[in-house]
C-alpha cells in the first residue's frame, strides 16, 4: 500500500492535498481506506479532470450559436415506424427478430449504474416497486420479459434459446444488486446468463475545481475512474484477473465469502455469472496479460474523463464483455434504461427491423408529445446521426412544423438502442475517447471545514458524463425506430412530489396497457357490485383505468396470446392474471 507521504505527494501534484484535511481525525482502518482511494487516482489525470469540470461548467447554457444552419430531421428513409406501417410488414420485422434471438444471437444491456437520489430511495432503481397488485420490481418484470420472448422465439423455431442479460451496475448499485438477484434466485434465469459488471469512478467537483470529499475519509465519486491495478493477480484462461481492493469487503457485505484460492471456484467473478460458488477475491478488472506492460502494475488504467451512461463503453472494455458476447454467438445487442417500466427487452420487432435494414447502429425514438418537453431529439447535424438535448435547441426550432402539421423535430429520445457487437467492438477500440464531454451540475453532500457533514440546499458540484447515444456519429448505417408512447416509454425519474415521471405515472401507463389488452383480447369489467363497467379505453378523472387490470410478463409479452384466457370473460377488478390464473383460464381442450 502507498504510504501517507507518497499520497500526499501525489495530491499535491494534483493540486488536491485537501483531500488529506482530516488525516489527524481518522482511525487506522479509515487512514488505510482512504490512502486505499486516493493512490489509485493518477495525479496528472485527476489534476486535468478538476481543471476540466470546473471550465466546463463556466461555460454559458443555452442553445448553441451555430446549430440552427446545421440541424435537419432525420430523413424519412433512415425512419421505420411500429405505428404507421402495414402489419405484413410488421409480422416480417417480428419473424426476423424471432429469428435471431432463437439463433442465440440477441443480447440485452441494462444501464443501471445511476442512483436512485431524485426517486428519494437509497437502492437501486431496479429494485422499486411503483405499487402494482403484484409487488414486482422493475428488474423482476425484465427478468420475466426476457424469459418470455426466449419462449416465444423458441417455439416458433422449435428449439431453446438464451438472451443473455449484460448489466452494468456502478458502486452504488452493484453490492445492492448482486444481493437482490441472489435473494430473488435470479428471477428462474440461469445465473450464468446474467452477467454483472461496474462502471467507472471519477470524482465529483466544486465549482472552483477542487474534489469533493463526501466523508472525512471518502472522496465523493460519480460513475467514471477506473481503480488502480493491484499486484495480486491471477493467470486463468490467459488473462489476467487483477481485484478491486475493495471488493472482498463488499462482497462479503453482499453475504458471499471468498474461497480460500482466489479464481478457483465455479464463479466467474468479472461478470458474478454463477454465483452459486461464492465470490473470489479476484473481482476485477481483467486484462490480456500481453496488453499489460509491467510498469503499469499498481498504477491507473488509462481512462476517460467522464462516464455517464456513455460510460458503458469503458466498462465493455474494462471487462471484456465483448469477448464474453462473441464467445456466446451474440450478434446483436439491445440497450436500455433501467427506469422505463414498459420496456420491451430484445423487442423482436425492433431487432428485426435494424438486422433486416442492415443497421449498426439504431435508436427507438417516440414522437415528442409537445415542443417544450425535455428529452433530447434523434436528428442529423451535418448530415451525421445525433441526439441534440432540448437545451441545445431554440424555442423557435423546437416548434417549427413540417408539411404535414407535426412537429419537424419530433423524434424524442428514450434511451433504447440497437447495436451490433462489431460496432460495440469498433466504439471500445477507435471511438470511445472522442466522446462529447457533458457537465451535471448535481447537490453533492461534503464535510465542510470543520468535517461536519453537509446536505446542500442547491447544486454545488459538478459531475462530468458522457452519453450512450454519442455514439450515433460513428455508425455507418443509423436508424430510428418509432413506438408508441403508451405502449413503450414511461419512465420513473422522480418521487411522487413530482408531476411526471413518477410511481404513480409509471405504475397507471402498465395498469392503462394492461386494461387495453384485455378489451381486446375480449374481457369486460365488473364494478365491486357486480355491475358491468362501460367500455372506455380514456383514464379516470384521478389518472387510473377505468378498471384495475395486471399481465404478467410471463403470459403475455406485448398483448399476444390473451384471447385464449379472456375472451368472453368478466373479471373482477382488480384483476391479476399470473401464470397460475392462466392455467385456471385456458380452456380444456388448449
Amino acid at each position: 500500500m502507498a504510504s501517507e507521504q507518497d499520497v500526499r505527494a501525489q495530491l499535491q501534484r494534483a493540486g488536491q492535498d485537501h483531500l488529506l484535511s482530516f488525516w489527524a481525525d481518522l482511525a487506522p482502518e479509515s487512514r488505510a481506506a482512504l490512502l486505499a482511494e486516493l493512490a489509485s487516482l493518477e495525479p496528472d489525470v485527476l489534476r486535468e479532470h478538476c481543471q476540466r469540470a470546473s471550465a466546463a461548467c463556466a461555460l454559458v447554457p443555452g442553445p448553441l450559436p451555430d446549430l440552427e444552419a446545421r440541424l435537419q430531421p432525420l430523413p424519412p428513409e433512415l425512419v421505420g415506424s411500429a405505428i404507421r406501417c402495414d402489419q405484413e410488414t410488421r409480422l416480417q420485422w417480428e419473424e426476423e427478430g424471432f429469428r435471431q434471438i432463437a439463433l442465440n444471437k440477441v443480447a440485452v444491456l441494462l444501464l443501471a449504474g445511476g442512483q436512485g437520489t431524485r426517486l428519494g430511495v437509497t437502492y437501486p432503481k431496479g429494485m422499486y416497486q411503483v405499487g402494482l397488485p403484484s409487488q414486482k420490481t422493475l428488474y423482476q418484470l425484465q427478468a420475466e420479459r426476457i424469459r418470455r420472448v426466449e419462449q416465444l422465439a423458441g417455439q416458433r423455431l422449435g428449439t431453446h434459446c438464451t438472451v443473455p442479460w449484460y448489466i452494468m451496475t456502478s458502486e452504488f448499485t452493484l453490492g445492492p444488486t448482486i444481493k437482490f438477484f441472489k435473494e430473488h434466485d435470479f428471477f428462474h434465469l440461469d445465473p450464468a446468463n446474467v452477467v454483472l459488471f461496474e462502471q467507472r469512478m471519477l470524482p465529483a467537483v466544486t465549482f472552483e475545481g477542487k474534489a469533493i470529499l463526501e466523508r472525512k475519509d471518502k472522496v465523493a465519486m460519480a460513475p467514471g475512474m477506473a481503480h488502480a491495478l493491484d499486484r495480486e493477480g491471477l493467470d486463468h484462461r490467459g488473462q489476467l484477473w487483477v481485484r478491486r481492493p475493495d471488493y472482498r469487503d463488499r462482497c462479503a457485505q453482499a453475504g458471499y465469502v471468498a474461497p480460500a484460492r482466489s479464481g478457483v471456484s465455479s464463479v466467474t467473478c468479472y461478470s458474478h455469472k454463477a454465483l452459486g460458488g461464492g465470490c473470489c477475491s479476484c473481482c476485477i478488472y481483467q486484462t490480456e496479460i500481453d496488453q499489460i506492460k509491467p510498469e503499469s502494475v499498481g498504477r491507473p488504467i488509462p481512462f476517460s474523463f467522464a462516464d455517464g451512461n456513455g460510460g458503458l463503453y469503458s466498462a465493455l472494455a474494462d471487462h471484456q464483455i465483448l469477448e464474453d458476447m462473441k464467445q456466446r454467438g451474440v450478434e446483436f445487442v439491445h440497450v436500455y434504461c433501467v427506469d422505463n417500466i414498459l420496456v420491451r427487452l430484445a423487442d423482436p420487432a425492433f431487432i428485426g427491423f435494424c438486422v433486416l435494414r442492415g443497421a449498426d447502429c439504431g435508436a427507438k425514438v417516440v414522437e415528442k408529445a409537445y415542443p417544450e418537453e425535455p428529452v433530447g431529439v434523434v436528428c442529423q447535424v451535418d448530415g451525421v446521426p445525433q441526439v441534440v438535448e432540448y437545451s441545445e435547441i431554440s424555442p423557435e426550432t423546437a416548434g417549427l412544423r413540417g408539411a404535414d402539421g407535426g412537429l419537424l423535430y419530433n423524434t424524442g429520445n428514450i434511451c433504447n438502442h440497437f447495436f451490433t457487437r462489431d460496432f460495440l467492438d469498433m466504439i471500445t477500440r477507435e471511438f470511445e475517447p472522442l466522446l462529447k464531454l457533458h457537465v451535471a451540475v448535481k447537490k453533492v453532500p461534503y464535510v465542510d471545514e470543520e468535517g461536519n457533514l453537509v446536505k446542500p440546499l442547491r447544486p454545488n458540484g459538478i459531475k462530468m458524463e458522457k452519453f450512450v447515444f454519442d455514439v450515433f456519429q460513428f455508425a455507418k448505417n443509423f436508424v430510428a425506430f418509432e413506438v408508441s408512447r403508451e405502449e413503450e416509454f414511461s419512465p420513473l425519474k422522480n418521487a411522487d412530489t413530482a408531476s411526471t415521471d413518477n410511481p404513480s405515472t409509471s405504475r397507471r401507463a402498465l395498469l392503462t396497457q394492461h386494461y387495453r389488452w384485455a378489451l381486446q383480447a375480449g374481457a369486460r369489467f365488473l364494478d365491486g357490485h357486480g355491475v358491468q363497467l362501460p367500455e372506455q379505453s380514456g383514464l379516470l378523472p384521478n389518472g387510473d383505468p377505468p378498471a384495475i387490470c395486471e399481465i404478467s410478463p410471463l403470459v403475455s409479452y406485448s398483448g399476444e396470446g390473451l384471447e385464449k384466457y379472456l375472451q368472453g370473460r368478466k373479471l373482477q377488478s382488480p384483476f391479476v392474471l399470473d401464470e397460475d390464473q392462466a392455467r385456471l383460464l385456458q380452456p380444456q381442450n388448449c
